[in-house]
């Protein structure tokens, strides 16, 4: 199925991900569960949309510089979570600011840049730290007719990877989870043109700096292979390493079916 686009006026790559289907035969709940870039820019009329939607919990992966930026905005009423993966964002404008002569001079930069940020959302102990918490806030919606949004920025890398985690544990097939992931860059395309036509590009390798950017404004699967593939090496497998580095439990994985899960 293609992914639930929510119809708002300034959110950016919204989606509930519901209507997935399960191997088991089951499906996700719709709104319950909502994967999201930036709330930073919400009008009146998204925030009453989403207050008629359910939502009640924002789990927001952003560093406290992107929060300070850009503080989310949200109807009366939510519980807010502040769980930053990184201490700063590695996928995206902190990173192309600090490196931009490299990023002017080495075509692969950015895309250097993107790997070692999907081995580190696996490693490090703040990106542990941020989805356990994340499951946690999961566990607690278990309320009927609530739903839990969980962002970043642009929703693609960090929030690409929560959803990745969530959908692996609800029983969802690895080609949903791998198209669903991917259609950060269809949901994105509008807003990655506006973006880069605000830019002033260098004169000088022009082109080179350009193709930088779109590595780092966008998704692909040698990106999710790589965390994939770390977490293979270090604990087995995805299953491994949400049971001894997140610390799900076979009952917490019970209680996430039964809160998100629905039959056909």
């Amino acid at each position: 199925m293609e992914p639930l686009s929510l119809p708002l006026e300034q959110g950016v790559n919204f989606r509930d991900l519901g209507g997935y289907q399960t191997k088991d035969g089951q499906r996700i709940k719709k709104n319950k569960v909502i994967r999201s870039g930036s709330l930073g820019n919400l009008s009146p009329n998204d925030l009453a949309f989403l207050d008629d939607y359910g939502l009640r919990y924002d789990v927001d992966f952003r560093s406290s510089t992107e929060q300070k930026d850009a503080p989310d905005r949200l109807p009366n009423g939510v519980n807010y979570y502040f769980t930053p993966v990184f201490p700063e964002d590695e996928t995206k404008s902190s990173a192309k600011d600090r490196r931009k002569k490299i990023f002017m001079s080495d075509p692969e930069a950015g895309f250097k840049n993107m790997i070692r940020a999907y081995k580190d959302i696996v490693l490090q102990a703040s990106a542990k730290k941020a989805y356990r918490e994340f499951f946690d806030v999961l566990l607690a919606n278990d309320k009927d007719k609530e739903a839990v949004l969980f962002h970043c920025s642009a929703g693609k890398d960090r929030t690409g990877m929560g959803a990745v985690y969530l959908l692996s544990v609800l029983g969802v097939d690895e080609k949903t989870i791998r198209n669903d992931y991917l259609a950060s860059n269809k949901f994105l395309a509008p807003w990655t043109e506006r973006e880069l036509s605000k830019r002033k590009l260098p004169l000088e390798h022009q082109e080179v700096f350009l193709s930088n950017l779109k590595a780092l404004g966008s998704v692909r699967e040698s990106y999710l292979n790589t965390a994939l593939t770390v977490m293979q090496r270090e604990y087995g497998s995805l299953e491994g390493y949400l049971k001894h580095e997140l610390y799900l439990t076979k009952q917490q994985v019970k209680d996430l079916k039964q809160i998100y899960l629905e039959k056909l």
